[in-house]
């Protein structure tokens, strides 16, 4: 009987530890993102997706400026949200031989200045003329921005007498719930996809300067040599694509879900067949 017990005893001590090794064994991924709707919601969906493949995510969460050091850097492997041609164009002029560009996630997006639907001006050009019932604000983000550096390109070629205040992205979207139901007037930096066009009925400003640019396109980006070290994760986020509705919905999901985690697993079994679109055939690929 008691050798019995050693032999149970030993038994689940070697279990224990090849349970232990295979942990160590995971692949390990840094995902950078910043505390914006869209980049929020993609990131955990890309970590959720990744750990269904056997990967450690850690997730890092910075401001844009500090994200895009950190993969120049080799501090963080992988960023899912980067805009071109306009918004991050500084970034990648400053780190473009140290990063290395992913695929197309979404190529529908845009930004500039939104304001409420029954702000009746159309135009940036309007502003200056009814600076007042703006209280002269423009409410912004963070500082480090891309469409806050355009923003202030705005300012100086439309000659606007309004100030740009830097804030975060929830706190701009939390200056829209507040003005909205006393139809106070009220412009934002905004941009789609973003969940406040679900929620609010806001338009852009018309920009007959072309500041903001046209059709944006987000990108996934990685660290240099990232392709190379792990083919399998850079080819499965390099595949992650969206529509407009698709995105929409991903981003509802997530945040409406008690956490971001869980709203995109939600997500993931709701479009499983898309999910499965991404993932690389050859798994064999991800060996460790």
């Amino acid at each position: 009987m008691k050798h019995f017990k050693k032999a149970i005893l030993l038994l689940v001590a070697t279990l224990i530890l090849a349970s232990c090794g295979n942990m160590g064994n995971k692949k390990k991924i840094s995902i950078a993102y910043v505390n914006w709707a869209e980049g929020i919601s993609m990131t955990y969906l890309a970590k959720a997706i990744l750990e269904e493949q056997g990967y450690k995510v850690q997730l890092k969460n910075a401001d844009v400026a500090p994200v895009f050091a950190a993969l120049a850097k080799k501090d963080a492997d992988v960023f899912l949200d980067a805009w071109l041609p306009v918004t991050h164009q500084d970034y990648f002029e400053r780190y473009g031989d140290k990063i290395e560009v992913g695929g197309d996630l979404f190529t529908e997006a845009s930004i500039g200045l939104v304001v409420p639907t029954y702000v009746n001006i159309n135009s940036i050009e309007e502003l200056n003329a009814n600076k007042d019932k703006f209280d002269q604000e423009i409410v912004g983000i963070d500082a480090g921005a891309g469409i806050m550096t355009v923003t202030d390109i705005a300012i100086k070629d439309y000659k606007l007498d309004l100030n740009l205040l830097s804030a975060t992205g929830p706190m701009m979207t939390a200056s829209l719930q507040k003005a909205i139901p006393d139809n106070k007037w009220v412009v934002v930096t905004g941009w789609k996809p973003h969940w406040m066009f679900s929620r609010f009925d806001l338009k852009f400003l018309e920009d007959p300067k072309g500041v903001y640019g046209k059709a944006e396109v987000i990108k996934s980006v990685f660290r240099k040599g990232f392709k190379e070290d792990d083919p399998f994760a850079a080819e499965l986020i390099s595949n992650m694509n969206f529509t407009s509705q698709q995105i929409s919905s991903l981003m509802d999901e997530v945040d409406n879900a008690p956490t971001e985690a869980m709203g995109a697993k939600t997500w993931i079994k709701n479009n499983q067949e898309l999910v499965n679109s991404w993932i690389p055939e050859k798994v064999e690929a991800q060996a460790e």
